[in-house]
């Protein structure tokens, strides 16, 4: 694997598990509150989050970069 596709799955990994932790934490916490059982709710949701958000973020950041940098006038 070449050292920039290397960087870009490191990176969906990488930005998927911090992003994805945040959210599932602060969705959770609002929809179930403090109670018996919110860490195992909580990883539940991160679990299923993280399957499909890793492949999305991967998928779409070279996108999203584009657009940007159209947006902006720069390239990127």
């Amino acid at each position: 694997m070449n050292p920039q596709k290397k960087f870009h799955l490191v990176f969906s990994l990488v930005m998927g598990a911090m992003m994805i932790s945040l959210m599932t934490l602060v969705i959770t916490f609002v929809n179930v509150g403090p109670r018996d059982g919110f860490l195992s709710i909580w990883m539940r949701a991160f679990a299923i989050a993280y399957v499909v958000g890793v492949p999305v973020i991967f998928f779409l950041a070279p996108v999203v970069r584009k657009l940007t940098g159209r947006l902006l006038g720069v390239q990127a």
